[in-house]
């Protein structure tokens, strides 16, 4: 499975973006998919994550009420709606994938995702 990420730019604090992440897999819609970030000079932290079903979405507290996760099955696509951006949200965004069909809906370890994306920059200005 190939990932492509894409949206990240820069903005100023206050501001929005929205990040998409296009899958390569066939059935789109057995895997889960994340969000994580990785700012420059730290680990690589969780972000967001929905099921492979889309029911359930997961956030990192720092971004809960500010981002949304969210997935079109038909577009092969999973989306981060970014908004009220603040300097801590700098870093280099990265999705990625685990097939999960038929697991129940939980949160992944970030050791158990199969594939990774490129990442996207995200940069945002005080």
């Amino acid at each position: 499975v190939q990932l492509q990420a894409s949206g990240g730019g820069s903005v100023q604090a206050g501001g929005s973006l929205r990040l998409s992440c296009v899958a390569s897999a066939r059935t789109f819609d057995s895997w889960a998919m994340g969000w994580f970030r990785q700012a420059p000079g730290k680990r690589r932290d969780f972000v967001a994550s929905i099921s492979w079903s889309g029911r359930t979405a997961y956030y990192a507290d720092s971004v809960k009420g500010r981002f949304t996760i969210s997935r079109d099955n038909s577009k092969k696509t999973v989306y981060l709606q970014m908004d009220s951006l603040g300097p801590e949200d700098t870093a280099v965004y990265y999705c990625a994938t685990k097939y999960a069909r038929g697991e129940p809906d939980r949160r992944i370890l970030s050791t158990a995702y199969q594939y990774w994306g490129q990442g996207t920059l995200v940069t945002v200005s005080s």
